[in-house]
């Protein structure tokens, strides 16, 4: 069983989202899936189908439900190349809306000011994985981690599988006071809930935040998408941001959605990609992409690629997910609230 199948049934009578809310993002997705396929419509007049399962948001493992199953007409030509496919950008635009029409009916709740966030991050150091679990307190006063890191000084009883946990007093309100970039996890989900959500009042709002700094040179779609890339970093999301970057993301005109990705981690994904192929302001070239679950539309990782990862029309990329050993990747395995430090949800 994986952590998705796992976190769903913690919910499993959570009330389904609103079908009449889904319903017009399914029918613009199918519209226009049937108008890219090859020859029209007279070609797809009798599609082979599959089965979507239109589930809603796996968040911070707080509101996880069942979903509604619709069909779809399946896109994808029967001779053509397993693996990635790069969708157009009027398909990728259908496809976010139906993201952000899932996720914006799962109810996210906030924890309690004693309870942790819960993260097992896998990034890939040359094609390896490392794995590290994390635990941080809602009200930014203790956090905890495995494997545990040396310390400066003598490490000769050091045991990096023994759970390290510190506690520190509340700093919230002196870093309110002074100024400081630093936040509790509390205090950045109380700045999201009070965002809008409407993209380009959302956007505009986190820029007047500063919260990445500025970068001369850099152009709008190129800071939203560093804003947005940065943001999903985040466990726990308010579910109307979580549309509102959805619908950020198909205003940024090189963004595309690709499906038929494997994560790092082997998981079925879907991928949200921008291409640089000169070096940005802030530094980026290449493939950047950020990768979702094709059913709940949960965060799954992000990967950097230093070159375009696309393969040639009618060839296959040289391995099934597209990453080795140059691909910056990190991956969240797990995640969840639990009530201390070490558990797991």
């Amino acid at each position: 069983m994986n952590e998705l199948t796992a976190l769903r049934e913690l919910r499993a009578d959570a009330p389904l989202p609103d079908s009449d809310r889904l319903a017009p993002a399914r029918v613009r997705l199918t519209e226009v899936f049937r108008e890219e396929a090859p020859g029209g419509l007279r070609h797809v007049l009798l599609p082979r189908r599959r089965v979507v399962l239109v589930g809603v948001a796996a968040t911070a493992a707080l509101s996880v439900t069942g979903g509604i199953v619709a069909t779809l007409p399946d896109d994808t030509p029967a001779d053509a190349p397993a693996g990635r496919q790069l969708l157009s950008a009027r398909a990728s635009a259908a496809a976010l809306e139906l993201a952000a029409a899932t996720v914006e009916k799962t109810p996210v709740v906030e924890p309690g000011p004693k309870q942790w966030v819960y993260e097992k991050t896998t990034v890939f150091v040359q094609g390896k994985p490392q794995s590290a679990e994390s635990w941080t307190r809602w009200d930014g006063t203790g956090h905890a981690r495995l494997p545990g890191i040396p310390p400066s000084g003598p490490v000769s009883d050091f045991d990096p599988n023994e759970l390290e946990v510190w506690y520190g007093p509340n700093q919230e309100e002196k870093w309110k006071k002074e100024g400081y970039d630093d936040r509790s996890q509390r205090q950045f989900w109380r700045f999201l809930v009070t965002l809008p959500g409407e993209p380009d009042r959302m956007m505009r709002r986190i820029r007047e935040e500063h919260a990445i700094g500025d970068i001369e040179g850099e152009t709008p779609a190129e800071r939203d998408w560093r804003e947005i890339h940065v943001l999903y970093r985040s466990v726990i999301i308010p579910s109307h941001v979580q549309a509102g970057l959805f619908r950020a993301l198909a205003k940024i005109p090189e963004a595309r959605v690709t499906k038929g990705v494997k994560d790092p981690l082997g998981r079925a994904a879907i991928s949200v990609s921008v291409d640089y192929a000169e070096r940005t302001a802030s530094g980026a070239q290449g493939t950047q992409e950020i990768l979702f679950d094709p059913e709940t539309y949960a965060y799954l990782g992000e990967a950097e690629h230093p070159t375009p990862i696309e393969p040639p029309k009618g060839q296959t990329p040289s391995t099934p997910s597209g990453y080795d050993s140059a691909t910056m990747v990190s991956a969240r395995a797990a995640w969840g609230v639990v009530n201390k430090p070490g558990a797991r949800p």
